[in-house]
């Protein structure tokens, strides 16, 4: 069977390259605004996605609550769960500073378009993907920054969920809703262009992220990061998605979901959206040295989710 392999993937590996050559323009004293450019490119972003949402699809999906509370538990609940048994063994700083991303990446929202294409290729429950998927990205405003509160209030003096949640508010949060109320208006034509907004959601992505790292390579963050610990980062990764792709199949079966019902709890509540990761770790952790460590988690996740589901929606759509 062949897989054909992410090109958005590929583009992250070179903009981190780009960012270990390049330093320079990803630091404060760039003379190129990148923060205010992210900071605009995020609005737009969301804006976007709620003239894509569909309110008459949304409410007409609620239907299948028990199918939509596994997706969300697992995404918001049992994910965090699972990397909070492992809190006791990070000892040392750079520990906590892995683990920390660790439940970062757990704390975050389903990802919309890769969870609705994969369901649609295993051909699984399309309408309650778009649900969940859409519901999960707005539910992540909320609840991402409180599990990231509880632990961060005593990692960084300068964190305080008041400005937080100013900023999602600001930033996110009513650009979605400028776009839902437009939606009637205007998502006809964001339907139509969908596929250049994808393109300019994943150019403003791929800018965070080439911030990001630059500010980290600058600082000489991971210096301390050897091989042996990027590979035992990447073998904890696989594990946790393995465990929570095993657990939200054994709960569906347990209800006697369909198959159908089986194949989007599995695909969409395994889901983390590096849409959303990128965007909340700039608002949450700001200008912070570290941020590239914290995505370093995410960015491994991301590949593998796709891989894997990749292979296993190819596999189920011969059925």
């Amino acid at each position: 069977m062949k897989l054909k392999t992410d090109p958005f993937v590929l583009y992250i590996i070179a903009v981190i390259l780009f960012a270990y050559f390049f330093p320079q323009w990803g630091s404060d004293k760039s003379v190129v605004p990148l923060d205010t450019i992210g900071s605009v490119g995020i609005s737009l972003i969301f804006f976007f996605y709620g003239l894509k949402l569909s309110p008459e699809k949304l409410i007409a999906g609620l239907k299948n609550w028990k199918l939509h509370v596994l997706i969300q538990l697992s995404t918001f609940l049992l994910f965090p769960l699972v990397v909070l048994l492992f809190y006791p063994l990070a000892k040392s700083m750079q520990q906590e500073t892995l683990w920390l991303a660790m439940l970062f990446l757990a704390s975050l929202p389903s990802t919309v378009s890769s969870s609705v294409v994969m369901v649609s290729i295993a051909r699984g429950n399309i309408p309650a993907a778009i649900f969940n998927a859409s519901i999960s990205g707005i539910i992540g405003i909320i609840i991402t920054p409180l599990w990231m509160g509880l632990f961060l209030n005593t990692a960084a003096a300068d964190f305080h969920l008041a400005v937080i949640y100013k900023k999602l508010l600001l930033e996110i949060l009513l650009p979605v809703i400028a776009g839902i109320v437009l939606q009637r208006f205007f998502g006809k034509y964001a339907v139509r262009y969908n596929k250049q907004l994808t393109i300019f959601d994943k150019s403003v992505i791929l800018l965070i992220i080439y911030k990001s790292f630059a500010e980290s390579f600058e600082e000489k963050i991971f210096s301390s990061i050897q091989w042996f610990d990027l590979l035992l980062l990447s073998a904890v990764v696989t594990g946790l998605f393995f465990l929570l792709y095993f657990l939200t199949g054994t709960i569906a079966k347990r209800l006697r979901f369909t198959i159908e019902d089986r194949i989007t709890a599995q695909f969409c509540g395994t889901k983390k959206s590096l849409v959303h990761g990128t965007v909340f770790s700039k608002i949450l952790f700001g200008n912070t040295a570290a941020i590239g460590i914290i995505l370093l988690p995410l960015m491994l996740f991301h590949a593998f989710q796709i891989f894997f589901i990749s292979f296993v929606a190819t596999k189920l759509a011969k059925r």
